[in-house]
């Protein structure tokens, strides 16, 4: 098709008033057009810009990044979307290039045309929530529990930092299963009974405890808190924290251990017969209970 002088004219008067930043390229990167609206952003001339090098690499963070995504252009599909940062009289600018190329025979690049928008209050906002989940992040990592979510077949999805600190989770792996971490305890299959639970009726279940084992071999206890996630009636997945219970777990058993022999001695009935203990009185106070205790006779000898 013949495109006329005036047919001519009219599209480049409409690229010329485009707010949009349209540039046209040489295979070398040399800048061959030029819209009025990249000249205001540059606040450069027309005379200026063209024949120079239309995206320098103004730092070594986004070089391979723009590299990558140039070389889309000099083969299939022949096009690229990508961002440069650059230095304008308003300052440093985002702006989001889509390029495509123009191909002769051969499929040779001929020329280069982009189109490109200023993204800058998109990246700022972008920025500034990515800051505030950080900070959101580290106040709640600062906290005595540990967050995590898995899915339905027990597949983490997220384990925070402290919990892959705890269980010495590398911090590349691939995706694990949460299961994996579960010792034979007969206490994890309750514990499971009730994610299963928790699963198939999408309703919370009470905490509970597991016995987990850190991938040094060391054994844990844990305490586990899950709220299944449901959507359109269908559990999705499954959220939960969970706090180190471990030194917990054990000053409970020697609790327990200690108040089994005490009432042993207290109590107990054996051919090692011992006396009950002496009531203690307000006046002694605990110290007095426990020395009366000590000091107190045996009635009767021991059998050899």
């Amino acid at each position: 098709m013949t495109v006329t002088a005036e047919t001519e004219n009219f599209y480049r008067d409409l690229i010329e008033h485009q707010q949009d930043l349209v540039v046209m390229f040489s295979p070398e990167g040399r800048l061959l057009f030029v819209n009025t609206a990249y000249c205001d952003t540059l606040g450069r001339s027309k005379e200026d810009l063209i024949g120079s090098v239309f995206m320098p690499v103004t730092s070594e963070r986004y070089s391979d990044v723009i590299a990558t995504q140039m070389v889309k252009l000099f083969r299939p599909p022949f096009s690229c979307m990508v961002e440069q940062w650059i230095q304008t009289p308003k300052g440093v600018r985002c702006i989001s290039w889509s390029a495509k190329s123009i191909t002769g025979e051969g499929n040779s690049v001929l020329s280069i045309v982009a189109t490109g928008r200023d993204v800058t209050r998109i990246r700022q906002e972008l920025k500034a929530v990515k800051k505030k989940d950080d900070e959101l992040m580290l106040i709640v990592e600062s906290g005595e529990r540990m967050y995590y979510s898995h899915s339905p077949n027990h597949i983490l999805t997220h384990a925070s930092p402290r919990i892959r600190s705890l269980l010495g989770y590398p911090p590349h792996s691939a995706k694990r299963a949460w299961t994996d971490y579960l010792t034979e305890n007969p206490i994890n299959a309750t514990g499971l009974e009730r994610t299963i639970r928790a699963i198939t009726s999408g309703r919370r279940e009470p905490p509970y405890r597991l016995e987990m084992v850190k991938e040094n071999g060391d054994l844990i206890w844990v305490e586990v808190n899950e709220i299944p996630v449901v959507k359109n009636g269908k559990t999705i997945s499954i959220v939960g924290s969970m706090v180190d219970v471990t030194e917990k777990m054990q000053v409970e058993e020697g609790l327990a251990e200690a108040e089994f022999l005490i009432k042993d001695f207290k109590g107990g009935k054996n051919r090692f017969e011992r006396p009950a203990f002496p009531s203690p009185s307000r006046a002694s106070g605990p110290f007095g209970y426990f020395r009366d205790i000590l000091s107190h006779e045996t009635v009767e000898k021991e059998d050899e």
